[in-house]
């Protein structure tokens, strides 16, 4: 066959097939046998093989796998992929529903309402109609890059035909496996003698991780679209861009509904917990969101959640089963937790052995005794926990349980503070527990990134005695960690994995606590884990004080006087600095070279934009998003996510979302260039730029 001609014939094979696989896993509506798409799909494949040079990553054939991931790299999300805040009663909606319309001034809110799939969450790129990559929430910013994986998915379109799309847009959806592909895989699981997965949940997040896409292209996952994350100037409803994503190829659940008002949300929420048990996969709630674009980005979100949407988590399923004993669990700031033991029983379908009884006032509150018959669930079908006590079923000779006096591990009696519900145990320096979690607190990824010593190095190092406290990291050897070597048995398998400190391993190690030394300081100052002191608050603080003299010398009026800085955390930082274990601590670190001066201008009270509140949208020539707002906080002005009529100045980039210029033109908002800004703050005269204040 000459070129042309197989040119011509692959083309048309791969059109063919994109629509034979649109029909039969998106619309369930298969126009083709098996067998003829089989032999459609095999004749491509073998010219594709015949004539390489007609190659193309986004041919239907990739989606039979076969690429190999040896590492899967961490991307950073072009938009974060935020947590939604859960509520678990049809009141707690109703209050959702009374806050936000006060917040808009409406009586009636249109919203849509969801399934919510028990899967695993995905985020899609697209860039000139064609699948670019692929990436798992991780943490909300970064996740990773899961793009082989993700392409073997049949329902998911690799190629975009439909005219009136971006060239780049992103999309938000959930992977999930369905129960008749949890049925087989376990099956054969089972058949070979190998450890079945406890869910479909479970299955679908650990086949995103593996290794070779052609095995999970066999395990059929599939993907439902929910959102579209990137602007849509002619859409003004969630709705629509459903429908839109629909047009494109997408699958989009049939059970979404558009409801005038919260009683209608509550109707079809009882009507999607009826069809819980009849689906083909799993879901454990609904999703509510406003329906308005306009509405949701005033509304904006916090660090975590959209203030737009919710989740409404079904009720949990329950079992019973023994109480054994309970066992207690130490902090990395010496919290104990109590842990009931329990016989193990199947819950929404994982076996649980273990859950929280999370403090004394709880335990006194279940009034347990030894050898009780228990009801367990999981909390958002995710945490175990006894929710109450079979008491008929009672020995009469039951002793009943009390909570520690001492710490399980060193023995230290614990102590309580007055009005918290946590007893801790006050030995920080020497607890062996409090010691480990420190360290995995201070190598954590958003604290000095120095994840090569994770899984299970740190308490390898520090049984080895090459390490009690921080400082100790930057005064490691190689001669001292090549060669390292330990047995680890998990307690509920019996497994065993060895871990090993082999040449590169031990480069890697000191190479990423090198480079940890550049951490800036407001990363530094979360990772010395001061109780109660979050990574948002650490920022704060880091720019306020500019530097640790400055905050090691601060008084307790000094630190309330921050934005958001209460009591506890102020007596928490200065309890920290008094103890001269720390303080000796600090001192080492300082003289390893890590960063204890701020790299951010202190936010000023007077500056130029005191009293402003700014909101920056678009792609700017000079400055990103990030350092345009922390210019506006340094001169005293606040940021904010969506326009208001608070808001002082929208300032605009290129691609600036076109309903925020809608919102900032009908309130009368001063909108602005990235060179206008910058005049402003270097107080240019009136005559020079017209800015109203």
């Amino acid at each position: 066959m000459e070129n042309e001609l197989a040119k011509e014939r692959i083309l048309f094979l791969r059109d063919k097939l994109n629509r034979f696989n649109y029909e039969y896993y998106v619309l369930d509506k298969p126009s083709v046998s098996d067998i003829e798409f089989d032999n459609l799909l095999q004749e491509l494949i073998a010219l594709e093989k015949s004539y390489p040079m007609f190659f193309d990553a986004h041919s239907p054939s990739q989606k039979v796998g076969g690429e190999i991931t040896r590492k899967f790299p961490v991307v950073q999300h072009n938009f974060p992929m935020l947590s939604l805040s859960n509520s678990y009663t049809l009141a707690e909606l109703q209050e959702f529903d009374l806050r936000i319309r006060k917040l808009l001034g409406i009586d009636v809110l249109e919203y849509v309402c969801e399934l919510k799939f028990d899967g695993a969450a995905i985020s899609i790129l697209y860039k000139n109609g064609k699948l670019h990559r692929a990436a798992t929430r991780g943490d909300g910013l970064q996740g990773d890059d899961v793009t082989a994986n993700i392409k073997t998915i049949k329902s998911l379109p690799l190629v975009i035909s439909h005219q009136e799309i971006p060239s780049e847009f992103e999309v938000r959806g959930e992977v999930f496996l369905p129960h008749a592909s949890f049925i087989k895989i376990n099956t054969e699981k089972l058949a070979n003698l190998e450890e079945p997965f406890a869910n479909p949940r479970n299955a679908a997040s650990g086949s995103l991780k593996m290794q070779d896409s052609a095995i999970v292209a066999k395990r059929n996952l599939d993907c439902y679209v929910y959102s579209f994350a990137t602007d849509t100037p002619t859409i003004t409803e969630h709705y629509q861009r459903l429908l839109w994503l629909k047009d494109m190829g997408f699958k989009i659940s049939d059970y979404s509904k558009k409801c005038n008002g919260i009683e209608e949300v509550l109707l079809h929420i009882n009507y999607l917990e009826s069809l819980r048990q009849d689906l083909p996969f799993d879901i454990d709630g609904a999703v509510v969101k406003v329906n308005s674009l306009t509405y949701q980005q005033q509304l904006g979100a916090t660090s975590k959640s959209p203030r737009w949407a919710i989740a409404y988590k079904f009720k949990p399923e329950q079992a019973t089963t023994k109480l054994k004993d309970v066992t207690y669990q130490v902090g990395r700031t010496g919290a104990i937790t109590p842990v009931a033991n329990l016989e193990p029983v199947l819950v929404a379908g994982t076996m649980v052995k273990r859950a929280s009884l999370y403090n004394a006032d709880k335990m006194q509150e279940l009034d347990l005794y030894y050898g009780d018959l228990v009801f367990v669930e999981k909390g958002g079908d995710i945490i175990p926990k006894i929710t109450g006590v079979q008491l008929d079923a009672r020995q009469r000779d039951a002793l009943p349980i009390t909570f520690a006096t001492h710490c399980p591990h060193c023995s230290t009696a614990l102590q309580r503070i007055d009005g918290e519900a946590l007893y801790f145990c006050p030995n920080s320096q020497s607890c062996l527990p409090q010691i480990q979690g420190k360290f995995e607190h201070f190598i954590a990824r958003r604290a000095m990134n120095i994840e090569t010593l994770g899984e299970g190095r740190i308490e390898v190092l520090l049984e080895k005695g090459l390490i009690s406290n921080l400082a100790d990291l930057y005064d490691l050897r190689f001669d001292q960690l090549f060669g390292l070597e330990k047995i680890v048995v998990d307690d509920e398998t019996l497994t065993t994995k060895k871990i090993t400190f082999r040449e590169k391993t031990a480069a890697n190690i000191l190479e990423a606590i090198a480079k940890s030394k550049e951490v800036p300081f407001e990363r530094v100052l979360f990772a010395l884990g001061i109780k109660l002191l979050g990574e948002t608050m650490a920022r704060k603080i880091a720019v306020h004080f500019q530097n640790l003299d400055n905050l090691m010398q601060a008084r307790f009026d000094d630190l309330v006087a921050v934005p958001d800085v209460g009591d506890k955390l102020a007596q928490s930082i200065l309890d920290y600095f008094e103890d001269s274990a720390n303080t000796a601590m600090i001192k080492r670190l300082q003289s390893s070279g890590l960063q204890f001066t701020s790299s951010h201008k202190a936010v000023s009270s007077t500056g130029i934009l005191s009293g402003k509140v700014l909101v920056v949208s678009g792609v700017f020539a000079k400055y990103s998003r990030d350092e345009i707002k922390q210019l506006i906080e340094q001169h005293g002005g606040k940021t904010a996510g969506s326009v208001s009529a608070k808001t002082s100045f929208l300032v605009a980039g290129e691609n600036m979302g076109p309903e925020k210029r809608k919102k900032a033109e009908s309130l009368g908002v001063k909108i602005i260039s990235e060179q206008e800004f910058e005049q402003l703050l270097v107080k240019k005269s009136s005559s020079q730029l017209s800015l109203d204040f």
